[in-house]
């Protein structure tokens, strides 16, 4: 039998040519778990707004394992000791940090699988994976869980200074056209060091991290928490909530088979303990086609609610939605409710489905999680929010805190 080449380079428009660093990469990488990933948009339905946002999990992650690359071997140039099989499972663990999305990434976390985060569901896969792997795994799952004595190693995977995030602030950048969001990563991975087991910056890369931290705050309000973005979210949270009520009583809503188990059961903590090589099995055959095949589907459906729901969800008829500082009063909220009673002809419960108050929230650094440190020349470390003399970080740490009101665009 013919050996295959597992020297692979894949050419990415961020960060250019890509190699994958070993075999045992490469398998993972072919494996259908994570090419699933190929069929996840990295920014949901963030496409209705910037129509280039169509980039995948499959593109992030192989771009974040490059720059944990890079990463690695700058901090190995500075005498930080970290050993090939180190080497290997950080980068693993980078790769399969995003392995748990559901469809369209954030926009329907606990929606399809309750009260359980993408975090956990990558380490019920992690596990499966390093099952069929023999074991090979396991110094990976070890720092993806940070369980490894070194623990700067887990803070380039999850941190307010990881790869995850160098990579999908500068990606997003990229393929939104947001240039807000750009940053230099070659600039700060090389001003990456390591003190008392911590990851730290080299003082004179301060001000790449001020950059670093106003572009995240930036593309959280430009991007991430735009008001279609936002629409297009609720949208197919409303959708799901609509086709269960319907279950419920009994009025059957075509789903594609691998939906239509998320849609039938409770699938929370407790289910997913009980059945979980089925909920996996079940999860990893689904992506975002199943829920637009689906849809195109529940455009023509009986009920009257769902049609209108699936119609803004396939043809970008997007509600509108208002964003204040403030809580909106119940008095407004009351009148538009009525409002879709009267033009939507339904009944109080079914326009409940058609309105949506929730808030939002946002701090661009936090204080207490896995601070950015600051090395100095005499080995003293300070956090970012300490020593920046441009930004007020301190004032980054308070949530931006704002209510949203989501409803049909004829009913205000």
């Amino acid at each position: 039998m013919k050996s295959i080449n597992k020297k692979k380079i894949i050419n990415d428009p961020v960060h250019g040519f890509i190699k994958i660093p070993s075999d045992l990469i490469y398998d993972l990488i072919e494996h259908p778990v994570f090419q699933r990933l190929r069929r996840i948009k990295q920014l949901g339905l963030t496409f209705y707004v910037y129509p280039g946002a169509t980039h995948t999990r499959f593109q992030h992650t192989i771009g974040a394992v490059h720059l944990m690359e890079q990463a690695i071997s700058h901090l190995k140039l500075k005498n930080i000791d970290i050993s090939p099989e180190e080497e290997e499972a950080v980068l693993i663990a980078i790769l399969l940090h995003d392995i748990g999305h559901g469809p369209f990434s954030h926009a329907m976390e606990n929606s399809l699988i309750r009260g359980i985060s993408h975090e956990t569901l990558s380490k019920y896969l992690m596990s499966g994976l390093n099952k069929e792997f023999n074991g090979k795994l396991d110094l990976a799952i070890q720092i993806f869980n940070n369980q490894y004595p070194k623990k700067f190693l887990h803070q380039l995977v999850s941190s307010q200074l990881d790869m995850d995030r160098m990579d999908y602030l500068k990606r997003d950048s990229f393929f939104t056209g947001v240039v807000e969001g750009n940053i230099g990563t070659d600039r700060i991975i090389k001003m990456l060091d390591v003190n008392n087991d911590q990851l730290a910056i080299e003082a004179k890369g301060i001000y790449s991290i001020e950059k670093f931290l106003l572009a995240r705050r930036l593309m959280y309000w430009q991007v991430y928490y735009h008001k279609a973005v936002i629409s297009s979210e609720i949208l197919l949270v409303k959708i799901l909530n609509r086709i269960r009520y319907l279950e419920e009583r009994g009025k059957k809503v075509y789903c594609t088979p691998t939906l239509e188990y998320f849609v039938q059961n409770t699938v929370n903590k407790e289910f997913l303990e009980r059945n979980t090589s089925e909920v996996l099995n079940k999860f990893i055959r689904l992506d975002d086609t199943d829920i637009f095949v689906s849809a195109k589907q529940w455009i023509d459906h009986p009920d009257n609610v769902l049609r209108i729901l699936a119609d803004g969800i396939v043809n970008r008829k997007l509600p509108r939605v208002e964003i204040s500082k403030k809580k909106f009063e119940k008095e407004r909220i009351d009148h538009i409710h009525q409002n879709i009673c009267k033009l939507k002809n339904i009944g109080a419960k079914d326009a409940e489905f058609l309105l949506s108050e929730q808030s939002l929230s946002n701090s661009a650094y936090s204080l207490i999680d896995n601070n950015i440190n600051i090395v100095f020349n005499d080995g003293t470390m300070k956090d970012i929010a300490e020593v920046s003399d441009v930004l007020n970080i301190s004032n980054m740490n308070q949530p931006s805190k704002k209510y949203v009101l989501c409803y049909p665009k004829d009913c205000g």
